[in-house]
């Protein structure tokens, strides 16, 4: 049987994971927001493991927040990196960096 420390220790895994590939790699956006999902991956998989083994329904209702909130961000997120792509011709860290104020 599954305990709950099995998933609190794939969920730590996956968290560093996703950190890791944040700090190793800042030159693709797109990398970028692949490991931010990978750590929103893991703060849900600790909302359901928590919801399960404690018989209550609130951290699996917080996940379909998370999801609705992630969907949003990747569907902005691409909407904006396509834009960029258009007028700079890369979608590099470096040349967007241009974007601030």
């Amino acid at each position: 049987m599954i305990v709950l420390s099995d998933y609190l220790i794939l969920s730590a895994i996956v968290f560093c994971i996703g950190l890791a590939g944040i700090f190793i790699n800042r030159t693709n956006i797109i990398m970028l927001l692949m490991c931010v999902e990978l750590i929103l991956a893991a703060v849900n998989t600790n909302f359901i493991a928590f919801s399960y083994f404690g018989s209550d329904i609130a951290g699996q209702i917080f996940v379909f927040f998370i999801l609705t909130v992630a969907a949003a961000e990747v569907a902005i997120g691409l909407a904006i990196l396509t834009l960029v792509y258009r007028n700079r011709g890369s979608i590099d860290v470096d040349v967007t960096n241009s974007l601030k104020g």
